[in-house]
């Protein structure tokens, strides 16, 4: 049986992955609520925002604020591209097709990435040091806070926003019943673009703050992506309280079963919850069926 200090250690590891998989899981619920179809390009936004953040602090000596606002302006700039190009509601795209649509814009986004910066993964210091802090014995590197505050930042943010603001009431709108919406004069082609442009939002913080935990390589955005799908169905496609939940499961999940079990099964449970949850529980864990 494993004691109390090492069964913590194994669980503030997994809520740090939890959180990362959690902002992806958003950007996912976002969009499908809004647009009713799967956004792979999720993870490539991750990918590029931590990419981006390494290249300018480390290779042209950029802060670190300037350095991450200018790895999301970018992932805002590629997203808005992307989805005026590819995904407009004009387009009448059926859900296999988007789908398809943005498998091919991952895999550009990949190709670009790898030419830009190289094939080598990239790392970036810690934002507070290494040196780790200590609560009740159990060290908490000091990047996980990081994860912990973003997380919590951006989930209140996207409550004020859907609660107080008309565009945020308008984007509920349109997930709901999108022809009414329609009908009293909400825009739907701006309201897509703008899911998108906050979904990229979403995975470009999770990229900047994550980026310090692991190297970052061109090739880990499809693995993102479905991590991130993975945390979202658990918490209910389209729930956001659902998908922040969801992801911490997750993430505790892989690491209990790393730990305890084998890390070879770190993927094998989040396949597995997958197939569990689709076949018993399509409509999430922490979603009413």
């Amino acid at each position: 049986m494993p004691d109390f200090h090492q069964l913590a250690q194994v669980l503030a590891a997994g809520l740090t992955n939890g959180a990362i998989y959690a902002l992806v899981a958003l950007g996912f619920s976002l969009v499908f609520s809004v647009s009713g179809f799967l956004n792979l390009v999720q993870g490539e936004f991750v990918v590029l925002s931590g990419l981006l953040t390494v290249a300018l602090t480390e290779w042209f000596g950029v802060p670190l604020i300037p350095a991450i606002a200018s790895a999301i302006a970018g992932c805002v700039l590629f997203g808005a591209v992307f989805q005026r190009l590819t995904l407009s509601p004009d387009r009448r795209l059926s859900a296999d097709a988007a789908l398809m649509v943005t498998v091919g814009g991952a895999f550009v986004a990949r190709g670009v990435a790898m030419v830009l910066f190289g094939r080598e993964p990239l790392s970036l210091p810690s934002f507070s040091g290494e040196r780790p802090i200590f609560i009740a014995d159990v060290a908490i590197a000091t990047q996980s806070i990081w994860i912990f505050a973003a997380l919590l930042v951006t989930t209140v943010t996207l409550w004020w926003f859907f609660e107080k603001t008309y565009v945020g009431k308008a984007m509920q709108a349109c997930a709901q019943n999108p022809n009414g919406a329609s009908l009293v004069g909400i825009e739907l082609n701006r309201i897509a673009m703008i899911s998108f442009v906050v979904s990229a939002i979403l995975g470009a913080i999770a990229g900047a703050v994550a980026a310090p935990l692991n190297f970052v390589s061109f090739d880990e955005g499809l693995s993102v992506s479905i991590k991130g799908f993975i945390a979202a169905v658990i918490g209910g496609l389209g729930s956001y309280p659902g998908s922040v939940a969801g992801g911490l499961v997750l993430g505790v999940a892989e690491a209990l079963g790393a730990a305890f079990i084998s890390s070879e099964f770190k993927d094998v449970i989040s396949f597995v919850a997958l197939l569990v949850l689709l076949l018993f529980r399509p409509n999430g864990i922490f979603r009413r069926a």
